[in-house]
């Protein structure tokens, strides 16, 4: 399956796939204070996108991932290291020094994952998310309210 997937950046006239984007981020508010200033990649397995990443300039040598995320249908399968990975080397070919990431302190699958592609923990957002975000979130049993930065050097 995996080698199906096809990733290309979102074309100016396609929807912006806020179904996705709010499994990974419940506020639609949130997620256009950064999407109109961002580029969109999505992934596409047969005519169907099921997942997608943003990616937003922090300054000349920086991209951040602002959203990274696979329909929940197809989480489980490898496909979030394939997009982490997709992302990486479209950074590189830019030329920049660095990508960050940054994840709930409860979202412990990606906080593995992220390490694991070689990232790594370089700040904490204390309470970001309960000064964001109008109701708690729960994730993995823990409320989620500080948010992890993790940095890769390229």
């Amino acid at each position: 399956m995996t080698d199906e997937i096809v990733i290309k950046e979102l074309g100016g006239k396609e929807m912006i796939p806020y179904d996705l984007l709010l499994i990974a981020d419940p506020s639609k508010s949130n997620i256009d204070k950064y999407i109109f200033d961002s580029v969109v990649y999505k992934a596409d397995f047969k005519d169907q996108t099921i997942g997608c990443y943003v990616l937003y300039s922090i300054d000349k040598e920086t991209i951040e991932i602002k959203n990274i995320v696979i329909d929940e249908k197809y989480q489980g399968k490898g496909i979030g290291t394939i997009l982490l990975k997709d992302a990486i080397e479209r950074v590189k070919l830019k030329g920049l020094k660095r990508i960050t990431i940054g994840t709930g302190n409860s979202s412990v699958g990606q906080l593995y994952l992220y390490q694991k592609i070689g990232f790594r923990i370089t700040s904490i957002k204390i309470n970001f998310f309960k000064e964001n975000y109008s109701e708690p979130i729960m994730e993995n049993g823990i409320e989620c309210r500080d948010m992890i930065v993790l940095t890769k050097e390229l």
